[in-house]
C-alpha cells in the first residue's frame, strides 16, 4: 500500500479530482517508506555493531578467565544421560554431549571432582577428557567463539531493523486512519450544512 501510494504522487499532483487529503496520505507514505529503507536499516547496523562490541568484549572476557585442561573420568553418573551442557558448541560441532564424572586439577593445584560434559566417545573410567574450567578451576561451559558472537550480533541487527520498518508502517496506518477519521467528520460537517432539505416547506413536497 505504501508503495503504491508513493508512486501515484506524481499523478496525483496535477489531477483535479485529487483531494488535499490524498496528497497529504501519498506524502505520510513518502516518509514512512524513505524512513524504512534509510533510518530502519542505519538502527539495525548501529544496533548490531553494538552487540557485537559487547559480545565480542564476552568473548575476551571468558577466553582470558576459562582455561583448556585434561579430566580423568572417574564414573558415569547414575541415571547417565547424553546432554548438551554447552548447547552452543553442541549445536555448532554436531555432536552429543555425554555427562561423567570426573577428576581433574584447579589451577592452584588442587584436586577436583564433579559431573562434566564431553563430546569425547571414550567415557571408560580412567579415560582422559578435555574440559574448561574457570578462574577457581570448577567446571565451565566453553567460552563463545568470535563468529558465534558476531552471528548472534547479525541477527540482533535484522531483528531490531525489523522491528523499525513494522512499528514505522504501524505509525503510518494509525496516521492515515485518523486522517480519514477526520475527513469524514469534515464530510458529515459539510453534508449537515449543504445537504437537500426534503420534506421542508416550500419544497413543494
Amino acid at each position: 500500500m505504501t508503495v503504491r501510494a508513493v508512486l501515484g504522487i506524481r499523478r496525483w499532483r496535477h489531477n483535479p479530482l485529487c483531494r488535499p487529503t490524498d496528497r497529504h496520505e501519498a506524502r505520510v507514505a513518502l516518509v514512512a517508506l524513505l524512513l524504512m529503507l534509510v533510518a530502519a536499516p542505519a538502527l539495525g547496523r548501529l544496533c548490531g555493531g553494538l552487540t557485537d562490541d559487547a559480545l565480542q568484549r564476552g568473548v575476551r572476557t571468558q577466553h582470558a578467565q576459562r582455561h583448556l585442561t585434561t579430566a580423568v573420568v572417574v564414573r558415569e553418573p547414575s541415571g547417565a544421560s547424553r546432554f548438551a551442557q554447552d548447547p552452543e558448541s553442541a549445536v555448532a560441532a554436531g555432536t552429543t554431549r555425554t555427562s561423567v564424572v570426573a577428576r581433574w586439577k584447579a589451577p592452584d593445584g588442587t584436586a577436583r571432582t564433579g559431573q562434566v560434559a564431553t563430546a569425547s566417545r571414550t567415557t571408560a573410567p580412567g579415560a582422559r577428557i578435555r574440559i574448561w574450567t574457570d578462574a577457581a578451576g570448577s567446571a565451565a561451559m566453553r567460552p563463545m567463539d568470535p563468529s558465534t558472537a558476531r552471528t548472534h550480533a547479525v541477527l540482533a541487527g535484522i531483528g531490531v531493523t525489523l522491528l523499525a520498518a513494522g512499528l514505522l508502517e504501524t505509525a503510518r496506518r494509525l496516521v492515515v486512519w485518523r486522517m480519514m477519521q477526520r475527513r469524514y467528520i469534515r464530510l458529515d460537517e459539510a453534508w449537515a450544512e449543504t445537504g437537500p432539505d426534503w420534506g421542508r416547506t416550500g419544497t413543494g413536497s
